[in-house]
């Protein structure tokens, strides 16, 4: 269901003076294009259902006004639900409501007499409403947050109607268990279980019912359930992987360990087990290979039976693995309490012991231009010399004041990277595939996104950033124009790819937030490829080795950022790993360190937006 159409959106009352127009004209094709815009828009509104009435006395009923095909605009599904309930095939309307409200569940599409009736459930078949109401219900996360529950009222009225007249139906219980329980009716939900596994006791009726008792916070009582369905359909594997999950949501991970363990002794590809393992196993011991082998499976098995987020849950929130680094540092205190206060930096100054990151002067002499940035020395080796001689030049210096050395990107690459920068992603792959999008810019556009990154766009995200930490949209904008240079010629052999080239001369040139955001983008393409992950660790470790070279002789800005980089890159030595964790106990943190801290908010802000959620 596309959300519009090709002419410009109206509103529901232009859209209604025009149907009814057309409809006085006798054009009832066109009035039934205008009334399924009326309805997209006010699918409540009693003047639209007035119209469409009488364009169904008109039309002959006016089914074939609103037929169903591949790409049928939502209010015309709606429009049909409507006409096939007053038509006395109340079913099948509710069928392509289901479907309105599975395309876009906060909308009040159900909310007419019509579905709310009592007499309606005492003309359907209490199964049909069943899977109804499970339609929805796959639609839904659990819980629905309860800004989007007024929408699906109707459906629970729906429900306690058919429970009514019904009373002894365990499908049905248990599916109206299942929308009480997403829309926070806990008890009520807890209460058609229990109902329907004593009127008909079953497998899926022991699992709704624990469930229920999960949303509770009654978690022995939801346990019990799950075994008891266990015990009628040992084969089904998937509510071991719930008994597991729900141990471990307790912090009884060995006793969850057991129960994926016996679920992958029956079936060791069986992909709900296979991904709760090794979730369970990374949170026992923090283990990155657990991630990368779960990444591995995600690619070899792309048919899983539905979507998981195992591995979105164990990197969210983490360094490079989910979310890029905050940077840190004199010199983005003082922007951020600059922006804070709305003064531009005006009378303020931040002295330097060395030059900065130039991406970070860049940020700040132009998000706050009053603020006076005083370098107090250049020591040895100088920040503003590449780390290896063959690496590219991005920027100039007049003394320690770094300029762009490149050409300022195309327009059209402005506007692509506006749409797909985020300082969070679900986990590196999703990064990645979701970067697929630069694969058409030239390696010039990118390398000038690098230096010139654009204003953060007039959106909640843009917003949210320039008003309290401009740094993280340009940040943002570097790790994914880098993301853009992984996906340049994917056709050229790794080794000798533009690709890979490009990235290392990026990865030892100046100490720049840059050379994490292309080191970043290597230690994508090692999670997404297990044929490059040596060559990358090397890498890897290479340059971390010369940052704590470095780091004996000056600080390294970008040191504790490139320690998590090595820390979540696959096949990393031990040693590597060693010294990173000895980097991160001895530089200064750039996270943040206290949850009431302001940025810390913004911080929590920006990545839950990026969030999924998955319900049962």
């Amino acid at each position: 269901m596309p959300e519009g159409r090709d002419d410009p959106a109206l509103s529901a009352t232009e859209e209604l003076a025009l149907a009814r127009l057309a409809l006085d004209e006798g054009d009832l094709h066109h009035a039934a294009g205008h009334l399924a815009g009326a309805l997209a828009r006010a699918p409540t509104l009693p003047e639209v259902h007035e119209t469409l009435a009488r364009l169904a006395t008109a039309g002959g009923g006016g089914l074939d006004l609103f037929p169903i095909n591949h790409h049928t605009f939502v209010g015309a599904v709606v429009a049909r639900a409507h006409l096939l309930a007053a038509a006395g095939r109340p079913a099948e309307g509710l069928e392509l409501l289901a479907a309105a409200t599975g395309y876009a569940p906060g909308t009040d599409w159900a909310a007419v007499p019509w579905v709310t009736a009592p007499e309606l459930t005492e003309r359907l078949d209490p199964e049909h409403i069943a899977r109804v109401l499970m339609q929805v219900c796959a639609a839904l996360p659990d819980p629905v947050p309860r800004a989007g529950r007024g929408a699906l009222t109707p459906y629970v009225a729906l429900a306690r109607n058919a429970v009514t007249v019904h009373p002894e139906n365990g499908l049905l219980l248990g599916a109206a268990s299942a929308l009480a329980r997403r829309v926070g009716e806990v008890t009520l939900a807890i209460r058609w279980a229990t109902r329907g596994v004593r009127a008909q006791p079953s497998k899926m009726g022991e699992v709704w019912l624990g469930y229920a008792y999960r949303s509770a916070g009654r978690t022995r009582d939801a346990l019990a359930a799950l075994a008891r369905a266990v015990a009628r359909d040992p084969d089904d594997l998937a509510i071991y992987a719930d008994i597991a999950g729900t141990l471990a949501d307790i912090g009884r991970l060995d006793e969850a360990l057991e129960w994926i363990e016996r679920a992958l002794a029956r079936d060791p590809s069986f992909d709900c087990a296979v991904h709760t393992a090794h979730r369970l196993r990374h949170l026992r011991d923090g283990n990155l290979s657990h991630l990368v082998a779960l990444a591995d499976f995600v690619r070899d098995h792309p048919d899983d039976s539905h979507e998981h987020a195992d591995l979105a849950q164990c990197c969210r929130g983490r360094p490079w693995l989910g979310q890029l680094t905050p940077a840190g540092g004199p010199l983005l205190d003082a922007l951020r309490r600059a922006v804070a206060d709305d003064d531009n930096g005006l009378g303020r100054a931040v002295r330097l012991e060395t030059a900065a990151p130039p991406s970070a002067v860049r940020v700040v002499t132009s998000a706050t231009p009053g603020l006076r940035i005083e370098v107090t020395g250049v020591p040895e080796p100088d920040p503003r010399e590449p780390r290896r001689a063959s690496a590219r030049q991005l920027w100039r210096y007049a003394d320690t004041n770094p300029t762009p050395a490149l050409p300022k990107p195309s327009a059209a690459a402005v506007e692509r990277i506006r749409q797909v920068a985020h300082p969070a992603w679900p986990h590196p792959p999703a990064a990645y595939d979701a970067a697929v999008g630069l694969a058409g810019l030239d390696v010039a556009d990118l390398l000038g996104l690098l230096v010139h990154p654009p204003a953060a766009p007039a959106n909640a995200l843009g917003r949210l950033v320039a008003a309290q930490d401009p740094s993280i949209w340009v940040r943002g904008v570097q790790v994914w124009a880098c993301l853009g240079l992984l996906h340049h010629r994917t056709d050229e052999p790794w080794a000798d790819s533009t690709r890979r080239r490009v990235l290392l001369d990026l990865v030892w040139g100046v100490e720049d937030w840059v050379t994490e955001a292309a080191l970043f983008a290597l230690v994508t393409a090692a999670w997404v490829d297990p044929a490059v992950r040596s060559d990358v660790a090397e890498v890897v470790a290479e340059r971390l080795a010369d940052v704590a070279a470095v780091a004996q002789a000056r600080p390294v800005p970008i040191a504790v950022s490139l320690a998590h980089l090595a820390l979540a890159t696959p096949d990393l030595s031990p040693a590597t790993a060693a010294l990173a964790t000895t980097l991160l106990g001895t530089a200064r943190s750039p996270r943040l360190p206290r949850p009431r801290n302001p940025l810390s908010r913004l911080w929590q802000r920006l990545t839950t937006s990026r969030r999924r959620t998955n319900g049962g």
